[in-house]
């Protein structure tokens, strides 16, 4: 992934998720927390606590285990299969696509993207998106 496509501020009602950073930086917001987490380390997102990352280096590549199964049928379902292992160029991403039909689409998988007054009271620390502003070394 690169920046600028990552997803919006969400909240998963029946999946935990495990992000392992294979290469890049990112940082993550997890309901009230702030993880600056980068190459070989990792971060767990429990269900019902809303989270998002940003993406801090050029790209990231990324390990991601959600549990239990079933929202990759989400993904599958708005994806197209890959022709190389480089990121592709021109590929819908959450920047690019019909937000409102990814959102509803996720929705019945139990995915509930945030409102904008639900993001500045649910992940406190989460900076103004279109900012970019890392992680200061007292939020770390």
């Amino acid at each position: 992934m690169e920046p600028g496509n990552e997803p919006p501020p969400h909240v998963h009602s029946r999946e935990d998720e495990l992000y392992y950073i294979l290469e890049g930086e990112v940082d993550v917001y997890v309901g009230e927390e702030a993880f600056k987490v980068q190459t070989g380390e990792c971060v767990f997102l429990p269900k019902l606590k809303p989270h998002v990352f940003a993406i801090r280096s050029s790209r990231i590549r990324l390990l991601l285990i959600i549990t239990p199964g079933g929202l990759e049928e989400a993904f599958r379902s708005m994806a197209s299969p890959a022709q190389s292992l480089d990121l592709p160029l021109g590929m819908p991403t959450y920047s690019t696509t019909d937000l409102k039909r990814t959102a509803q689409r996720f929705s019945e998988y139990g995915v509930r993207f945030l409102a904008p007054d639900e993001v500045d009271e649910q992940l406190p620390l989460y900076p103004n998106p279109l900012l970019r502003e890392p992680l200061s070394a007292k939020q770390q």
